[in-house]
């Protein structure tokens, strides 16, 4: 009983030293630390925000700030170190960081269970499938669930929207606000949205995003890429273009992934599926395989395969999640979004 109480009595400690750094350190606390205006204004215009962000950063990318040298970029690294601790901390510390973990519900409880609750914050949650099995509809129905007050199984907070296809639909968000009860106007100005061209664009963008994330501290609570690889398998044709495609492709997924860990935020991604021609000699039911490789396997946190089934039937499958079973749930789409099989 003795240690029960000290372990408690340390957790309480933790949390309320943790209760401070809720957010991340804005790149201004660096002019206390002989780090000039002139620099970190360069430092925001090449997306770096935060001081996490800054640990996040290898030296050679900060070198290649115009005006940035090693001895620049030193004094930088020593300076984010001293107002942010990025070495080892006990797992105890680390449960404490993983309480600020927010679930977004899907809309649909069967499929909120299968994953845990819902999308979580801090994650990339990567959903793949056909045409019609309920990508960008789920995305629709989180834009909305994100803005919910956490007791309803939402994020209370604002939804990014980065559309590379043309499918973000103002007449949807209304529908699914209405569902809610939320005022349709309101639920619409509570989500930014821009159309991604192409791939380097697309980069811009997110980098954009990022800026907004740090400028309106806590307020976002979901980024979402409708599609991830479209943009890609575009501009990038043929195996002669493939290393480069599955370069570029890395370096957005890994801006993706400290994004999702430095502002608290859910990343949810779709992707598109590609016929895999050696499926058949190994008798595998369903042939088809996510696009991107096993970059997008090893950047996405959970990964979801949707197939279409009976009549209006979804099914939802856990491909692959460090921390929820494989397994399959249904789903249907309906006026108001994404909900239970009825």
């Amino acid at each position: 009983m003795a240690l029960d109480q000290v372990v408690r009595d340390k957790t309480d400690l933790i949390e309320e030293e943790e209760e401070e750094e809720l957010f991340f350190t804005d790149i201004d606390e660096l002019q206390n630390h002989g780090i000039n205006v002139a620099d970190i204004t360069k430092l925001r215009q090449a997306g770096i925000c935060t001081i996490k962000c800054v640990q996040m950063t290898t030296k050679k990318n900060l070198c290649r700030i115009k005006g940035f040298s090693e001895v620049k970029v030193e004094k930088l690294k020593e300076a984010a170190a001293k107002l942010h601790n990025a070495s080892f901390i006990t797992g105890l510390e680390y449960s404490v960081q993983r309480k600020k973990v927010l679930i977004i519900s899907t809309g649909a409880k069967q499929l909120d269970e299968l994953i845990g609750g819902g999308i979580q914050t801090m994650a990339i949650t990567e959903a793949f499938g056909e045409f019609r099995t309920g990508k960008t509809q789920i995305a629709h129905t989180l834009c909305v669930t994100a803005q919910l007050p956490i007791a309803m199984g939402g994020g209370n907070g604002k939804a990014a929207f980065i559309d590379t296809e043309g499918t973000f639909r103002h007449e949807r968000i209304k529908s699914i606000a209405e569902r809610y009860g939320i005022d349709s106007e309101a639920a619409l100005e509570n989500i930014l949205v821009a159309r991604a061209y192409n791939s380097e664009h697309q980069l811009e963008l997110i980098t954009e995003v990022a800026a907004r994330f740090a400028e309106e501290r806590g307020i976002f609570r979901l980024l979402v890429i409708d599609s991830i690889i479209a943009l890609f398998r575009t501009d990038f044709s043929g195996r002669g273009e493939l290393s480069e495609r599955q370069q570029k492709l890395n370096q957005m997924l890994s801006r993706l992934v400290k994004i999702a860990e430095e502002f608290n935020v859910a990343v949810y991604l779709t992707n598109q599926v590609q016929s895999d021609p050696g499926a058949t000699m190994t008798f595998v039911a369903d042939p088809k395989k996510p696009v991107g490789g096993h970059i997008m396997a090893h950047a996405s946190t959970t990964r979801l395969y949707l197939r279409k089934g009976r009549g209006e039937e979804r099914i939802a499958k856990v491909y692959d999640s460090p921390d929820v079973p494989e397994a399959e749930a249904p789903y249907a789409i309906a006026v108001g979004g994404i909900v239970d099989v009825s």
